[in-house]
């Protein structure tokens, strides 16, 4: 009996590993956009803290992985010494403000889908293409425009943008200061989830987060041991949402001339997770537009993810919790630019214009 190849045995395990991250994200109702959403008009901190555990977890596994040398998080897209702060900041806004206007960030998007939203339908089909065009199309344009203003962190010596290295670099030198600085962000994070008696309380958002944070190491996992093959080498990656869909709709239209990969297996299993967990709670429901300005808004929320998800070389997934896991200084600035776009983005659809949503945010700073 012939043995899997390896596209195959990745493709197969990304599909499980998103199927875990569909049906988690819809029964725990984890979502980074709602819970910007809950701190803004309800104050409630509580699935912000869930998406907060997720991260601290995640930089956990993927430290602990790296130290011990199980996986070299060094060959990953965040810890190249190119920091693109610029692609960070406008990508990280954009995708911040789109997935307001979207009803949800990336993977909320694929969750939805699942569960029968058809809204999240339209949001998927513009974030795809408007990903692939920023990746390889028009938009492409743009993207290497803006990496010309990238910052090449080997002229000062570093090896990557890895926030150790440079803490290194600029002199706070310490034994075995990657587990220092990686234990200072989990402990920091464990301590403002955990101080909060209702966040305490609530088994649902804790699961969420404990779950959603492990599959980024056993991301990593997948594809740098499991994927490792001298003749067929798999790239070292994990959770991420905006490109992979992009790749996802390409892959469909040119199947037989398209190879699967970790990121295109990993949409698909959050599509089919979501809707397993949806009919089985008996709570998949279809659900349309109710008007050609609902339409509107969501296409261009979709579109502005797809684009900024690609400058910021993530979203608040790939970006928020993989990239943060590696200790990039890059993923921090992109986790802040969208945080920052989404609060304006709320602004907006309560305001009804920019100008009063910025009003709003400098009033409320």
């Amino acid at each position: 009996m012939d043995t899997l190849s390896i596209t195959t045995t990745i493709g197969i395990l990304g599909f499980l590993l998103g199927g875990i991250f569909g049906a988690t994200a819809h029964r725990t109702n984890f979502c980074t956009m709602g819970s910007i959403s809950d701190i803004v008009f309800m104050g409630n901190w509580d699935r912000f803290r869930a998406w907060l555990l997720a991260i601290a977890v995640a930089i956990l596994g993927t430290q602990l992985l790296f130290i011990i040398g199980v996986i070299d998080i060094t060959k990953s897209i965040y810890l190249t010494p190119n920091l693109s702060w610029a692609g960070a900041i406008i990508g990280g806004l954009l995708f911040g403000f789109g997935m307001t206007l979207g009803g949800g960030c990336g993977s909320k998007t694929l969750v939805r889908l699942g569960a029968g939203n058809l809204k999240s339908v339209v949001v998927a089909l513009f974030l795809g293409i408007f990903a692939y065009m920023t990746l390889r199309g028009l938009i492409g344009l743009v993207r290497l425009q803006l990496e010309n203003t990238n910052a090449d962190l080997s002229k000062l010596g570093l090896k990557s943008q890895g926030i150790p290295g440079i803490l290194e670099a600029a002199g706070l030198t310490a034994p075995n200061i990657q587990a220092i600085v990686a234990a200072l962000f989990v402990i920091g994070l464990l301590w403002f989830c955990f101080k909060c008696p209702s966040f305490r309380a609530s088994p649902r958002n804790i699961a969420g987060g404990l779950i959603i944070g492990l599959l980024t190491p056993l991301g990593w996992y997948i594809t740098g041991v499991m994927g490792h093959d001298d003749f067929e080498p798999t790239a070292l990656a994990s959770v991420t949402f905006v490109a992979p869909v992009g790749e996802g709709m390409q892959y469909l239209m040119t199947f037989t001339g398209a190879t699967i990969n970790f990121g295109i297996a990993t949409v698909g299993g959050v599509i089919v997770g979501a809707f397993i967990a949806a009919k089985s709670a008996d709570e998949f429901r279809f659900e349309s537009f109710t008007g050609a300005s609902d339409m509107g808004r969501h296409i261009i929320g979709g579109a502005m993810m797809g684009t900024g998800g690609v400058l910021a070389l993530g979203c608040t997934i790939g970006q928020g919790i993989t990239g943060m896991s590696t200790l990039a200084i890059g993923s921090v600035i992109a986790f802040a630019a969208i945080i920052l776009g989404g609060l304006c983005g709320l602004k907006y659809l309560e305001e009804g214009s920019l100008g009063g949503a910025f009003k709003a945010l400098i009033g409320r700073a």
